[in-house]
């Protein structure tokens, strides 16, 4: 007997098909279409080829630019989901304590991007900001906005206020989809703090894990509004990264061939880097 097959499904998507096509396959392909030309202005393009990826990859520059966003990356992730996964573990699971831990990690990700970056500009400065001003009466010179090290501390601990609590939210929704069932059977078997979390919390948050991870990951390599208010890319180039440079050769030098080309080869590093992230915990998911 041959089935029936109702298609009408596929017009509820249509418009979401739209919204997509006009929101990313639009202007990724006018991006793709600059990225292979050169223009004087007036509107007059001219065939360039890969003249643009070929000067990219041969930059100092962009490479320099890209290794800051892989450390920053890589440091964010390594201070986020450790501190996230800790948290987590100690905020009550009932009681009135619940909604009042949830809505405290939320308020910061409420915050818009530019808030929050002039927020930590003020706070960490040393006439006006407390940080800044109590961080020196300790005897410590800071001044992000001359010391390299000093506007890494400030954007890492700025990142860290920011978004650590996306960390703690997913973690905290897996440890309370673990059934009561689990802590009970390894009370009876006499099983210690860290055996629970080993065995039992852990196995149970990886879902959510790779999803922050994956999250976490592509925020942080595509920072740009938070540490473009606080230091500009300062000082010197020590804080400007991928996205930093690729807004000051696309709006102030208005290079939009060199431009196009670079967020093409940023997204495909992004998109690379996010894959390879999701195959490796993926998989060792799989092999447990």
């Amino acid at each position: 007997m041959d089935k029936t097959w109702n298609n009408k499904a596929w017009f509820l998507v249509l418009p979401v098909l739209v919204l997509v096509a006009f929101s990313a396959v639009i202007p990724l392909m006018t991006v793709v279409n600059y990225s292979v030309q050169d223009t004087f202005g007036n509107n007059v393009f001219f065939w360039a080829g890969t003249e643009w990826f070929e000067e990219l990859l041969s930059s100092r520059r962009f490479w320099e630019a890209m290794a800051r966003n892989l450390i920053f990356s890589f440091i964010i992730l390594a201070i986020e989901v450790p501190l996230g996964i800790f948290i987590a573990l100690n905020m009550p699971k009932k009681g009135w304590g619940v909604p009042v831990c949830l809505v405290l990690m939320a308020l910061p990700l409420l915050i818009p991007w530019n808030v929050v970056g002039t927020i930590w500009q003020v706070f960490g400065r040393n006439d006006i900001g407390l940080l800044g001003y109590y961080v020196n009466a300790l005897g410590i010179d800071f001044n992000y906005v001359q010391d390299p090290f000093d506007a890494w501390v400030i954007i890492i601990v700025m990142d860290v206020w920011h978004w650590t609590s996306l960390v703690v939210l997913l973690c905290y929704a897996g440890l309370v989809s673990i059934p009561d069932a689990f802590y009970q059977a390894a009370k009876i078997d006499g099983a210690s703090r860290w055996a629970v979390f080993r065995y039992i919390q852990l196995p149970k948050m990886q879902r959510v894990l790779l999803i922050a991870v994956l999250l976490r990951f592509m925020d942080s390599f595509m920072i740009y509004t938070e540490p473009f208010v606080v230091t500009g890319g300062g000082p010197g180039n020590s804080t400007t990264f991928l996205s930093i440079d690729l807004v000051k050769t696309a709006l102030g030098q208005f290079d939009l061939g060199p431009a196009a080309a670079m967020s093409l080869v940023y997204f495909l590093i992004i998109l690379l880097l996010s894959w390879v992230f999701y195959t490796v915990m993926t998989n060792y998911d799989a092999e447990r």
